[in-house]
């Protein structure tokens, strides 16, 4: 007979499929929206980085309101899944109208461009923060929220490895008769539609079992008063914010490190009859090992545990970084396998800090008889975001400040400058992520404790 409060791996998959779709345009956005504003829409790209500093403050005040609006809801679906549901066509218009060019005018290309990356933003963080609330409330059981969150990362980076490979050739191919901004278009409707299935899935597949010990309604003060006082996701925020930091840093200098640093035959090779760019390979080299680190999270957090193997994880990439900065730049090889054990390691963090803070929303609940699953995941997606918008705005800073000057031979400031984005920098991100992880209080054991006190409490309900 089946058991009804098992997760099943038709679900656990489920689950994976709703961050495939997320990550197909977060990856779009991260490394591409940039130069498609300013080299296909034609937007002067100080807007564009005011736009962008403008809209993701704004996001990030949206997303704990989501958070608190979610955990206020209930049908008959659960308080998360409806939101994929009816969200999932509106998130993927959106997504093409973003990389939608009309013929306008300077002010009103600028006016559309607020406009529909504002909506983007906003309709990412109402599904995504619900998404990812549903972690905490699929099942009670450490192990299996690890199991779950690995799903999630694993596919969440085949997302972004399946838009690294497939977007330059779909833009090309769009583009044959329309031109690039047709090619833009076209081909964001196709990972529009993939992630609206994806997203489907998601909600057809997964189910919400855990229910609060009680069903009163609290206030927002109250909820926000909550967080305040949760030591243990304090803790993870800033660990979060600097692993987020250790790889946007790493991400965003990237491109620079090739282009002027090594300078390697055009910066191309030939794979499979086709040309890469050395920047294409690192990167998707960088998404295919952080899919063997979450693997690998798994089996050994059962081991030592979650805190233990974050804190491995972090100090490792740090020390890993450290020496990635004397690597000479004739040296390809040594690159590319420095980056795959760099993003091993980077990899095993994503899963243990999304079930640890569904640990957190556990021990709050415990500590003060309320729970707020949605807030909390919202706040964390929150940090995520704070430490992606920190390294963005890092990258760009560090590279004016070490006088950086585009399509020009560089100075040995500036050069000095990108090897560090490589290297020491984004190291001091994983180091303060491995200081602050190594306070964490929830063992394991303190976690079966926590999960058969909320049980019986649950049980006292009935």
């Amino acid at each position: 007979m089946t058991n009804p409060n098992k997760v099943t791996l038709k679900e656990k998959i489920g689950y994976g499929l709703g961050d495939a779709a997320s990550s197909m345009f977060w990856k779009l956005f991260g490394m591409y929206l940039m130069i498609f504003y300013t080299d296909v829409f034609g937007i002067p790209a100080a807007v564009v980085g005011t736009m962008f500093l403008v809209t993701r403050i704004w996001d990030s005040i949206i997303d704990p309101l989501v958070g608190v609006a979610a955990d206020r809801t209930r049908t008959r679906w659960g308080r998360f899944r409806p939101y994929i549901l009816f969200l999932a066509v509106p998130f993927g218009i959106i997504g093409v109208l973003t990389f939608t060019t009309p013929d306008l005018g300077m002010t009103g290309k600028i006016i559309y461009a607020y406009a529909t990356y504002s909506l983007m933003m906003m309709f990412y963080s109402m599904i995504n923060v619900p998404y990812a609330s549903l972690l905490g409330v699929m099942t009670d059981q450490t192990n299996t929220r690890t199991e779950l969150s690995s799903y999630r990362m694993i596919f969440a980076f085949a997302g972004s490895i399946l838009v690294l490979v497939l977007v330059d050739p779909l833009v090309r191919f769009f583009g044959r008769t329309g031109g690039e901004t047709a090619g833009w278009h076209y081909a964001s409707m196709v990972f529009a539609a993939i992630a609206i299935v994806f997203f489907l899935c998601t909600f057809f597949w997964t189910r919400e079992r855990v229910k609060p010990i009680r069903e009163e309604k609290n206030s927002f003060g109250e909820d926000i008063g909550d967080l305040f006082r949760n030591r243990p996701w304090w803790i993870l925020f800033v660990a979060g914010v600097g692993a987020l930091v250790f790889n946007s840093i790493r991400d965003g200098a990237a491109a620079y490190y090739f282009k002027y640093y090594v300078e390697y035959s055009g910066g191309e090779i030939n794979i499979f009859k086709t040309s890469m760019s050395l920047t294409t390979i690192y990167l998707v080299l960088g998404q295919a090992a952080n899919i063997l680190g979450i693997i690998i999270a798994v089996p050994v957090s059962r081991r030592i545990g979650k805190k233990l193997t974050f804190f491995g994880a972090m100090s490792l990439s740090a020390l890993l970084s450290v020496l990635f900065y004397f690597i000479g730049k004739g040296d390809i090889l040594t690159m590319m396998s420095m980056q795959i054990l760099i993003s091993m390691c980077a990899g095993a963090i994503f899963p243990l800090l999304w079930s640890m803070y569904a640990d957190t929303a556990d021990w709050s609940e415990l500590t003060t008889g309320r729970r707020a699953t949605g807030l909390i995941f919202s706040s964390s997606s929150m940090s995520q975001k704070l430490g992606w918008t920190l390294g963005g705005a890092l990258t760009g800073w560090l590279l004016g400040f070490y006088g950086f000057k585009a399509n020009v031979a560089q100075g040995e400031s500036a050069l000095h400058g990108i090897r560090m984005m490589l290297s020491l920098l984004p190291a001091a991100g994983a180091a303060l992520g491995a200081v602050f992880i190594s306070m964490y209080p929830l063992s394991e054991n303190k976690l079966h404790e926590i999960r058969d006190k909320l049980k019986a409490m649950r049980h006292e309900q009935l």
